[in-house]
């Protein structure tokens, strides 16, 4: 499998930092530092370097330092298989919450999704550790965000069926009897509200197989992944354009009621993602806290594989206070899956102790509140 690192990230007026530029090596690279001093910040930035709103969803304009009157920047030179690749984007300050901007080797990309041609970029927060138990949007979200890591049109897809439903329910809204508008947006609704279902089972279909892969009773327990939603549970089962044809007219049949609720009631916008903890067989949002985060760790890092095996390219893995939420036993089982899977993986922790397995092995970095330095004695 390829693999692709950062070698050098810039920022300018992102977050805490007026202007960094970090030379940065293969493999695990770690920083350390007190909390609110901006380690997180750092992997936000990189997390950038993929479609969406970053690791934390944050506007646009919360991401500008303050003070700052533009926008930030982004920019990262990425070595890889193909050579040299630049990276850049960010906003300026009057369209700080309009989009946007994306360049690839200098060049204006046609879109975010651009960059998935360059590398892949998979995250886990500690915000992420109420996934089992919290809402199911945050599920889907979850998802979505790893299909997209195998599928780089999935985005695109996720965004023109938005756009349908909101079209959609505004009509509902403003009480619209205007049938032929309907019937338009109904079935922009259903073709892609179909292929985002279909890419969904692929995705859970081949991450299920890699997750078996992982020893039954090891660090990281298998989980059981499935989907809960009517349009997933029609896929496969019929050709597409049937089930397209299924959901238009559900559609159709639902408006009286949708218009009662005020939204549109069914879609893959309504789906879950079910994980249970295969040794146990017990629901995940069952489990101990600390078996939860064992399973979303095995999950993502069965992700991970499955990237490098789908795409060629191992992706970048951002592991937001990873070490402090693990015993000491899953900790080296981590560091040493890490090392096999040979990505770049950025690591963050209070203490450079929690890593100290990976002295020798590991860029060792320090963060204070705007400045990054070499951590000393790592």
């Amino acid at each position: 499998m390829e693999t692709v690192h950062i070698s050098k990230l810039t920022l300018a007026d992102f977050r805490n930092y007026a202007a960094l530029a970090l030379d940065l090596k293969p493999g695990p690279v770690v920083f350390t530092g007190e909390n609110g001093a901006g380690k997180t910040n750092l992997l936000e930035a990189i997390s950038f370097l993929t479609p969406g709103r970053g690791l934390r969803r944050a506007p646009y304009g919360d991401v500008v330092r303050e003070g700052s009157a533009g926008g930030f920047a982004v920019h990262a030179s990425l070595d890889g298989p193909e050579g040299p690749v630049e990276i850049g984007t960010g906003t300026s300050g009057a369209e700080a919450e309009s989009g946007r901007r994306v360049r690839i080797n200098g060049a204006n990309a046609r879109s975010a999704e651009d960059m998935l041609e360059w590398l892949r970029v998979v995250w886990l927060t500690p915000a992420m550790d109420a996934l089992f138990t919290g809402p199911a949007g945050d599920r889907r979200r979850f998802l979505d965000r790893l299909v997209l890591a195998i599928d780089a049109r999935h985005g695109q897809r996720a965004l023109d069926y938005e756009k349908a439903m909101r079209g959609r329910n505004r009509l509902l809204a403003e009480d619209s009897r205007d049938r032929a508008w309907f019937e338009a947006i109904e079935g922009q609704m259903a073709e892609t509200g179909v292929a985002i279902a279909a890419a969904r089972v692929e995705l859970v279909r081949l991450l299920a197989a890699m997750i078996e892969k992982l020893p039954d009773r090891g660090p990281f327990p298998q989980a059981d992944i499935s989907l809960a939603g009517t349009l997933e549970a029609r896929i496969g089962l019929e050709p597409a354009v049937d089930t397209e044809e299924a959901f238009r007219e559900a559609l159709a049949q639902g408006r009286d009621r949708d218009r009662a609720a005020g939204r549109t009631l069914e879609g893959p916008h309504r789906s879950d993602l079910i994980v249970r903890h295969h040794p146990k067989a017990m629901p995940a949002e069952l489990c101990s806290t600390g078996e939860q985060k064992a399973l979303l760790v095995g999950i993502v890092l069965s992700h991970a594989r499955l990237c490098g095996e789908m795409s060629g390219q191992v992706p970048i893995l951002l592991l937001d206070e990873i070490a402090a939420h693990l015993d000491t036993g899953r900790r080296a089982a981590l560091f040493s899956i890490l090392e096999e899977l040979n990505c770049q993986v950025f690591m963050t922790g209070t203490e450079p102790a929690l890593f100290s397995s990976l002295k020798g092995k590991a860029q060792f970095l320090t963060v204070d509140h705007g400045r990054v330095f070499p951590t000393a004695d790592a």
